[in-house]
């Protein structure tokens, strides 16, 4: 087995949900006492909150950059950055320590066409919905994506932000997020992405009729395939 590397911490709340479903999913696979190989390097998000905000995302950069090779000395065989909006600095995280890892949006784009999507809605944060990082990735494999519009992005923001990232459990920010949802499905979204590690706090599937992509759910399923080839 494969040692998976976590850097986590972004947040915390979604963190532990990668950290369960892992060990669940080896346990499932491997039976008895089995439980995953793991590393995990937990960052301050206030931190990380600030330069995101701020637009230096030089400096969340090296600060993952910095925990990767943490991640390495402490005997991963690949890594997992454990959120979608810090994928925006994947590309420079993998190249300094190089490392293997396994992009967020590739495992998405992988568990889409194997289901046949090709057109698909995106909740996330701001970032993650309206900067190219990661949309680009699912369009480079012929899947076309639809965001809210901005006053709907401006509530998938806000809430990840002041509410899911802090544990809180608002029914009125349900209700927001299905009837988002009802609207990229009624511009052609065959399914939905959730692509913010915190929004399954929020949001199951059994809530909607529209099929959802988990974000959370299908990284660590694709990481622990990986662990145990």
């Amino acid at each position: 087995m494969k040692t998976i590397g976590l850097i986590g911490g972004m947040s915390w709340e979604s963190t532990q949900t990668y950290y369960r479903l892992i060990n669940q999913n080896v346990r499932e696979q491997l039976g008895g006492l089995h439980s995953a190989k793991v590393v995990l390097y937990s960052l301050d998000f206030a931190e990380i909150e600030v330069l995101q905000r701020n637009g230096d995302w030089e400096g969340t950069e090296k600060i993952l950059i910095s925990a990767a090779q943490s991640v390495k000395a402490g005997g991963a065989d690949f890594l997992l950055i454990c959120t979608n909006t810090m994928h925006k600095v994947a590309p420079q995280v993998q190249q300094a320590s190089n490392m293997p890892l396994l992009h967020i949006a590739d495992a998405t784009a992988k568990a889409l066409k194997q289901d046949g999507v090709t057109s698909v809605g995106l909740l996330g944060t701001r970032f993650t919905m309206e900067q190219t990082f990661y949309r680009e990735r699912l369009e480079q494999q012929d899947i076309s994506v639809i965001i809210p519009d901005d006053n709907e992005r401006d509530a998938v923001h806000r809430i990840i932000y002041e509410e899911l990232c802090r544990g809180i459990i608002n029914p009125d920010s349900k209700v927001a997020y299905l009837d988002i949802i009802g609207s990229l499905a009624a511009s052609g979204a065959q399914a939905v992405i959730l692509g913010c590690t915190e929004i399954n706090l929020l949001i199951q599937a059994s809530d909607t009729q529209v099929a959802l992509y988990d974000t959370t759910e299908i990284h660590a399923a694709q990481a622990v395939e990986l662990a145990l080839k």
